[in-house]
């Protein structure tokens, strides 16, 4: 039997990563995904999402034009707008992604990868063996236990797994679940036509998030007619021919289609992973700092241990994974050294890293609060996008324990905060660095001009002391 020196389980962003670096390097490596090369994020994920979001806030734009002076009277049909997404999905997952992975012998779509022992795998009836086995198969939707969910047709009844195999955008969707897919997919579906309803469990949407920010994104929800339901439980859920209703313990809902984004679960039931003794819990895979299991030639990267489901979380696990399983020495590279941002990409955007303020108060850390609102700054304002602010997690000696943008372009600018927390810089070294202006990241640079001028304004010593060195 031929022996690999890497069998990667799932191809999903974990899974490409390790693989392309593993093959890159000169590993002989087969890799098996069940269904697609890309996993969820490419297919079924952020993806396609992304891509029916800028369809929606193009349509938005085009309704909206006054605002830019130019006076209009547009009719758009965005009956069509489903398939190009699926257009644009087809050609990101052709010969050009294939390309990456020349070197990788592949198994697609021929079933599920199971344990046979703890260097061997099975597909259908054929067995592979390798030296260190990575399991990057990710996860899927989460379905809640609610009354009479399970009783829904299927046609009716959506995650993101059928979400844009859509043929039409339908004219009434309730959204169980707020969280970034709920979120997103309420704004994109509204901007395309559909009345949305989004039924929340918690006190504010994005539950993970600053509250300011959550109040932010609510507000604009209510200018584009989404309806938000927080603190809101579900009795049941029900079908009459072609509608759906969801009853709450305060509504009625009546919707032709509704959306389940309540969180997700690893993929973990098809690997028997009991039968060579790796240990799970229902959030996923154990792994320690390096990434290994409790059997050391295996790894677990990406979703699938539980310990951040973000696609950039995940890449990164495969990276630090293979570099791991490559260095001999007792040395490892933790995960747990590397920030984790994250960004939802409604509008406006939402992007955050490290410690919000409401984690740091509960954590008793002596902190002070600088917030910049995005309308102080002129280049927002003729982009004609006030709405947001920048709220920095800092101390008198600036030291960053968070920050949480909301805002034009938050998911881009949100990475200068990542670095300077990375490479513990601080306040006064953002301050340091010039900014080219008027772009939209200079708000970082203003953001610490703040904190110092607060820092002069509540020590009237170190004022005098400047004022009189400069009179000398």
């Amino acid at each position: 039997m031929k022996i690999y020196d890497l069998i990667v389980i799932g191809m999903g962003p974990a899974g490409m990563a390790a693989s392309a670096m593993a093959s890159a390097i000169g590993l002989n490596v087969l890799a098996i995904e069940e269904n697609k090369v890309g996993g969820e994020c490419l297919n079924c994920g952020c993806i396609p999402s992304k891509a029916l979001l800028k369809t929606a806030q193009v349509n938005q734009i085009s309704h909206n034009l006054e605002q830019f002076g130019i006076i209009s009277n547009i009719f758009t049909d965005t009956k069509e707008s489903l398939d190009i997404v699926r257009q644009k999905i087809s050609r990101i997952s052709g010969k050009k992604l294939m390309q990456a992975f020349e070197r990788v012998e592949l198994i697609i779509n021929k079933g599920y990868a199971e344990f046979v022992d703890t260097h061997s795998v099975k597909v259908g009836v054929n067995v592979y063996k390798a030296k260190k086995i990575f399991i990057a198969t990710g996860t899927r939707p989460f379905i809640p236990d609610i009354d009479g969910l399970n009783e829904i047709d299927k046609e009716f009844k959506l995650t993101n797994m059928n979400l844009f195999t859509q043929k039409n955008i339908p004219k009434n969707l309730t959204i169980i679940g707020g969280g970034a897919i709920g979120c997103e997919m309420a704004q994109g579906f509204a901007r395309l036509g559909s009345n949305v309803n989004i039924i929340h469990i918690d006190n504010h949407l994005l539950p993970f998030a600053d509250s300011d920010a959550a109040d932010v994104l609510e507000e604009r929800f209510k200018k584009e007619n989404i309806n938000v339901f927080n603190k809101t439980q579900i009795k049941r859920v029900y079908q009459k021919g072609n509608k759906v209703f969801v009853e709450t313990d305060s509504h009625l809902f009546e919707s032709d289609k509704i959306l389940i984004a309540t969180g997700r679960k690893p993929n973990l039931e098809e690997l028997k992973l009991s039968k060579v003794g790796i240990k799970y819990n229902n959030k996923g895979i154990i792994v320690d700092k390096a990434l290994r299991t409790n059997i050391k030639n295996i790894y677990a990267i990406g979703d699938c241990n539980g310990i951040s489901n973000f696609s950039h979380s995940a890449m990164h696990q495969g990276m630090i994974a293979l570099m791991n399983s490559i260095n001999p020495l007792p040395f490892k590279i933790y995960h747990d050294k590397y920030l984790v941002p994250w960004s939802v990409f409604t509008s406006p955007e939402i992007a955050s890293v490290g410690l919000t303020q409401e984690e740091a108060l509960k954590k008793g850390l002596d902190v002070v609060i600088i917030k910049k609102d995005y309308a102080s700054y002129g280049r927002a304002i003729v982009d004609g996008a006030t709405e947001g602010f920048i709220k920095v997690i800092t101390n008198k000696k600036g030291k960053i324990f968070g920050v949480t943008i909301v805002g034009e372009n938050a998911s881009e600018i949100i990475h200068e905060w990542v670095l300077a927390m990375q490479f513990k810089l601080s306040m006064f070294d953002i301050l340091m660095t010039q900014h080219s202006f008027p772009t939209i990241s200079m708000l970082n640079k203003m953001v610490s001009e703040d904190w110092m001028m607060g820092k002069l304004q509540k020590n009237p010593i170190i004022k005098k002391i400047a004022a009189k060195l400069f009179r000398i």
